[in-house]
């Protein structure tokens, strides 16, 4: 894990584990994301979106409550992806119709994107996108079709990608790199920042090598 000193605006990439709430304290006593992560520095760690306590995966952590607002809103466009074991198989027509949307208590539930990933016997897997995530809106999907999700993982928020090397229950920090082309690409203007070190020419590599982002559609206003 990568633990950086400076008190200036931090993004925290964590791999959630399931059991795990995003309440800073909680009434239950059940362990909470926050218990282990380390001193912010500058303000208090924000939790962008959250995770229920039977999902794992990617959870975006942040001292700058205007880059959290900005990613949480729904007029930033950013959609989050799921990795997602069923107890089945859809028929081409279920995807689809899991596409063009259902209602369900009053609300249009719809993944914007549905893709096979792999499975055999009962368990299937399923690649999923959501342009805003409404409460258990994918096992709602799914439960319409008759298929239950047993396992629920988030890998990827806007283009932010949860990195196959981040073990469950670690977190590492966004690498400054990184960091200042989020801050472009969502247009929130960046305060008191990392000072640039300087790094050698395999320093730079690593870092570019070791980047959790992916190309990404430039968001409107």
């Amino acid at each position: 894990m990568r633990r950086h000193s400076d008190k200036h605006a931090r993004i925290l990439l964590y791999n959630k584990p399931e059991g795990e709430v995003c309440t800073r304290k909680d009434p239950e006593g059940r362990p909470t994301v926050f218990r282990h992560l380390p001193d912010p520095g500058k303000g208090r760690w924000i939790s962008i979106g959250r995770l229920d306590i039977t999902t794992s995966g990617l959870l975006l952590l942040t001292n700058d409550g205007a880059l959290a607002n900005r990613m949480m809103h729904p007029s930033s466009g950013l959609d989050r992806e799921y990795a997602v074991r069923v107890n089945g198989v859809l028929s081409d027509a279920e995807r689809q119709q899991l596409q063009d949307g259902i209602i369900d208590e009053g609300e249009k539930l719809a993944f914007s994107d549905i893709r096979y990933f792999d499975g055999r016997g009962t368990n299937h897997w399923y690649h999923v996108v959501l342009l805003e995530g409404k409460n258990r809106e994918i096992r709602r999907l799914f439960e319409h079709c008759g298929l239950m999700v047993s396992r629920l993982k988030r890998v990827r928020f806007g283009p932010v990608v949860l990195p196959s090397r981040l073990a469950r229950g670690q977190f590492e920090e966004l690498s400054e790199e990184d960091a200042r082309a989020l801050y472009r690409l969502l247009q929130v203007p960046r305060g008191q920042r990392s000072p640039r070190r300087n790094q050698t020419r395999r320093a730079k590599e690593k870092e570019k090598k070791n980047s959790v982002l992916i190309p990404y559609p430039k968001l409107g206003d």
